[in-house]
């Protein structure tokens, strides 16, 4: 393995907090990821990282190597592109499933075949993703930007639906005011970062009004919860693109549409601790270019 080759295992063993996890990203076998890392120490004359039966962090020297690595690595892709002309490399990111499947991957190919050398690996979650030390590049995420430890650009606002099946409606009647939501239930929706059911959000005279409705269903993925309001489970707030067949099939109908729930922004995050590499930088521009424009007729008609 070439300096370079080890800079790249050192940088990325620092990333992901294992020298397995490492091993396996860069194709290599954990013995041979051991032994570059302890012949780059012995070259250097000083230890870099510190192990533990369960976790592998910098030492202060290593921290600071770790810092010129990322770097002098950044300086080395730029080259190699400029001279290039091409996007390579493996591209990590983690979305919800329906923005991949219903958003993302329609536009895919078409970015795929501007890049034809760059491989893009797509991952489904809802949860919170470290994605230092799990060796993800960027994640798309809906609602509000909290982690000061991630740079977030915008790539649109989902206008919310507030909706029910046909045979919920029967049963329950159709709701005509937030303040009159007797008898109704809701699909409860669980947070992944608090861990508690999210409640339903009503637009009332410029104001945003919380209403938590009894749920005898909980959940905690977006396709559940959307299959549980089909079937007649509860009102559901949710993305209008995201139901815009079922809204157009009768499947699912509007309510309270008078008093509209808190739009949704959609963003990609990445971390700020690092330099931003140039396929990160150019999958993050298609996406803010390709994926704003979707939002545009999404505004709720009055």
């Amino acid at each position: 393995m070439d300096r370079f080759d080890s800079l790249r295992l050192f940088v990325r063993i620092v990333d992901r907090g294992s020298f397995s996890a490492a091993a396996a990203d860069l194709g290599i076998s954990r013995p041979v990821a051991t032994a570059t890392i302890k012949g780059l120490e012995e070259r250097l004359g000083t230890r870099l990282l510190q192990r533990s039966t369960r976790h592998v962090q910098p030492t202060v020297e290593g921290d600071a190597y770790y810092r010129r690595c990322m770097a002098i690595l950044a300086d080395i892709e730029d080259a190699d592109r400029a001279a290039s002309g091409a996007v390579t490399g493996l591209l990590r990111v983690d979305l919800v499933g329906y923005v991949a499947r219903t958003i993302l991957l329609p536009a895919l190919p078409g970015f795929l075949a501007q890049h034809p050398a760059l491989v893009v690996h797509l991952g489904e979650g809802e949860r919170f993703v470290d994605l230092v030390r799990e060796g993800v590049d960027c994640v798309v995420r809906a609602g509000a930007l909290e982690d000061s430890d991630m740079v977030g650009r915008r790539l649109g606002i989902m206008h919310e639906v507030t909706c029910a099946s046909p045979a919920y409606l029967a049963r329950h009647g159709v709701p005509t005011a937030p303040d009159r939501l007797d008898g109704h239930v809701m699909v409860g929706f669980v947070s992944s970062r608090t861990g508690q059911v999210m409640p339903l959000e009503f637009t009332v005279d410029g104001r945003m009004v919380e209403v938590t409705l009894p749920a005898r269903v909980l959940v905690n993925s977006t396709d559940t919860s959307a299959a549980a309001a089909r079937l007649g489970l509860g009102l559901l707030q949710a993305p209008r693109y995201r139901f815009r067949n079922d809204l157009a099939s009768g499947a699912l109908v509007e309510v309270l549409a008078e008093f509209p729930p808190a739009p949704t922004p959609l963003s990609v995050l990445y971390p700020s601790n690092r330099q931003l590499s140039h396929r990160v930088r150019i999958f993050v521009d298609w996406l803010v270019d390709t994926l704003e424009p979707l939002f545009t007729d999404e505004k709720p008609k009055r």
